[in-house]
């Protein structure tokens, strides 16, 4: 996709199913280290089925498989040593719906250190603070760690979802629309915090919204009916596509 810039995830010759329904062909990509890059295309056009590739989340869909090779840092995801539980802890999934569980605040951002074996109280809660400044939601709720997350915005929600992925400390992270079902208010606040999360994480977002990929990212992939149809620099993508299917799409012909 660039030159001179470290890739950090990759696919090769990737084909997709759900059952004998072809949901990706032969896709190609290489996705820059620290940096934003935006998957848009019309719906169905296999952008989710591509990300959620990248943490094998489409594992648990029955009767799923794929050809071609997905890479993080050179490594095949998909090789039988993969150690899929480290796998989701280094590359983190935050979806469209918030999805914070049933508990606290605080048991919400350790739930994952938990898992991995993490006790030491004052290290929680060291990694409760830091996770939440990461994600721009510590002054709101600092004082309020021990109630029920269910009782946040949605805005805050979703923060918190992004601080739960970053408690495990991953190298990347998936966003499947990640602002679709929220106000303009707390979606500005999502893309001003993956603005600042680029600087030490490798992102990647699925995104319906034209003017959202051209704000937030860096690079930019269109993705039609399952294929990759044009990937490059956003402003690129945007202003000077090389496809004609790309300029219908980003100026709104069809979608």
């Amino acid at each position: 996709m660039v030159n001179n810039v470290k890739t950090k995830l990759a696919s090769e010759h990737v084909d997709f199913f759900y059952g004998s329904n072809q949901a990706l062909f032969d896709i190609q990509m290489k996705i820059p280290e620290n940096s934003v890059t935006a998957l848009i295309g019309p719906s169905g056009c296999g952008k989710s089925t591509f990300l959620r590739m990248f943490n094998r989340m489409n594992d648990i869909i029955p009767g799923t498989h794929h050809t071609g090779r997905i890479l993080f840092e050179d490594d095949d995801i998909y090789s039988a040593n993969t150690d899929v539980v480290k796998l989701r802890q280094q590359v983190g999934m935050v979806f469209q719906k918030s999805n914070p569980f049933p508990k606290s605040i605080f048991d919400n951002i350790t739930y994952g250190p938990n898992i991995h074996g993490l006790k030491n109280k004052k290290k929680l809660e060291e990694i409760v603070e830091k996770s939440l400044k990461g994600a721009a939601l510590w002054d709101e709720v600092k004082d309020r760690l021990h109630e029920s997350a269910m009782g946040l915005s949605g805005g805050q929600q979703q923060r918190l979802c992004i601080a739960r992925a970053l408690a495990v400390e991953p190298q990347v992270l998936l966003m499947d629309e990640p602002a679709s079902a929220l106000d303009p208010k707390s979606t500005a606040h999502i893309e001003e915090l993956i603005g600042e999360l680029r600087e030490k994480y490798t992102i990647m977002i699925v995104t319906h919204n034209m003017q959202q990929a051209a704000r937030v990212s860096d690079y930019t992939a269109f993705f039609y009916e399952g294929n990759l149809i044009e990937q490059g620099e956003t402003t690129q993508i945007f202003m000077n596509p090389h496809e004609q299917k790309t300029e219908d799409y980003v100026t709104g012909r069809f979608g």
